[in-house]
């Protein structure tokens, strides 16, 4: 007749397997073995060599608690519901379902936490024939929280360390995003005997979707131009990209603004299918008659100082992408002053709020461009960021911010 091992060979035994699985696990972890293969090392331990028939394991992918692990037992034990009957749970403990079904299943819950953090919930069934006081599996309950513990933070810190990876690759590609992008504002302004220009883009992101632009159409003609996608980041910027690209192509073939305007309506409605548009304003300056002509697309109506007076530039139409086809554009006409100044600017410099919710608002940009109608295009931008960042104290920006200066001589 056999004899039963004595519980010291057991202990010796289970020591043994315990340092031998411990480092197993060590080096599945060094060699980067896969969530999956990981707990199939701890799936095949508790059912082989501590005779746990039954188990559910729950754990949390950063939004949802889902069913990572079971064997013994159904689909139905799928959808326990971990924040009414684990959540609460810190120490190893006997638990109580509402469901008969769930009580006759599992007897001990085994909750692994990394710091504050709950990582995962062990229900544990059918650990033996014996009473649950008695049963061998429950002397090891300590260590299946620890090599779960070492498993789920392994398993943690792989996810942390791909969204590290793919975070460094998302903030390169917006760099470069940022650098094709500034490729598409003009390098130069002009600054001679006949106008004085000057810019400033402040993207509330990497990318935004605010642009200004300067094209020479010749000696006597000159367009510039400033628009805002709506929406943000790098879709915003993509649009605006294209609808650059198409300006530049088309602004040669047509003379008429209002011609050009139609067409770039059709090209915006082609790419974003409705489901974007363009604040657009345009203006063609003729040197030799000082004449402006204009089209504003529901823009933010440029603000034109002349003589100690302040005009909006408003005529024109409605946003490019809103419509199939714009019907009615209203092209405007100005007679050009020397030392007059036109401000372009997008809805982020006048929708900026103060601590109070209080908007920068268009009347103190008309008042600011009063105080200061004599400096330079350059200082005159920097007084309006100096203004804003002083209007908003601790507020974010919450929109892409464009200035675009012009003084006629």
């Amino acid at each position: 007749m056999s004899k039963k091992p004595s519980s010291r060979l057991l202990s010796v035994k289970y020591k043994d397997l315990k340092l031998n699985l411990l480092l197993e696990v060590t080096k599945a972890i060094n060699n980067n073995l896969s969530k999956e293969g990981l707990l199939k090392i701890f799936e095949d331990f508790l059912r082989s060599e501590l005779n746990i028939g039954k188990l559910v394991l729950f754990s949390n992918d950063g939004e949802n608690w889902n069913c990572t692990l079971k064997y013994g037992v159904g689909s139905e034990f799928n959808q326990i519901d971990v924040k009414k009957y684990l959540l609460n749970i810190t120490e190893i403990t006997t638990i109580q379902f509402s469901s008969e079904a769930l009580n006759n299943s599992f007897e001990i819950v085994v909750p692994v936490f990394h710091k504050t953090n709950a990582l995962a919930y062990i229900l544990l069934g059918d650990l033996e024939e014996e009473k649950v006081a008695v049963s061998p599996a429950i002397k090891h309950l300590p260590f299946i929280q620890t090599l779960a513990n070492i498993i789920f933070v392994a398993i943690e810190n792989k996810k942390l360390a791909k969204e590290s990876i793919l975070q460094v690759a998302v903030k390169k590609e917006l760099e470069l995003a940022s650098e094709m992008q500034s490729m598409l504002f003009p390098s130069s302004l002009p600054n001679d005997d006949k106008m004085e220009m000057s810019a400033v883009y402040l993207p509330h992101q990497q990318v935004g979707g605010d642009y200004y632009d300067f094209i020479r159409l010749n000696e006597n003609e000159v367009v510039f131009c400033m628009g805002d996608v709506s929406g943000k980041g790098v879709a915003a910027a993509l649009l605006m990209s294209n609808f650059q690209a198409n300006l530049r192509v088309l602004l040669p073939l047509y003379k008429s603004l209002t011609d050009l305007v139609r067409e770039l309506n059709k090209k915006v409605m082609a790419n974003a299918k409705g489901e974007k548009f363009i604040t657009f304003f345009i203006a063609r300056y003729t040197i030799k008659t000082k004449t402006l002509n204009y089209i504003n697309a529901g823009h933010n109506p440029p603000i034109l100082i002349s003589g100690g007076n302040v005009m909006q530039l408003r005529l024109g139409c409605t946003g490019l992408g809103m419509l199939d086809e714009i019907m009615t554009i209203k092209e405007g006409v100005v007679q050009i002053n020397s030392n007059d100044l036109v401000l372009c600017y997008t809805d982020g410099v006048v929708e900026l709020e103060d601590e109070q919710g209080q908007e920068f608002g268009v009347k103190m940009l008309n008042d600011l461009l009063l105080s200061f109608s004599s400096a330079g295009t350059r200082e005159l931008n920097q007084r309006i960021v100096h203004e804003l960042i002083e209007h908003k104290g601790k507020m974010p920006y919450v929109d892409d911010i464009a200035l675009f200066s012009c003084r006629f001589k």
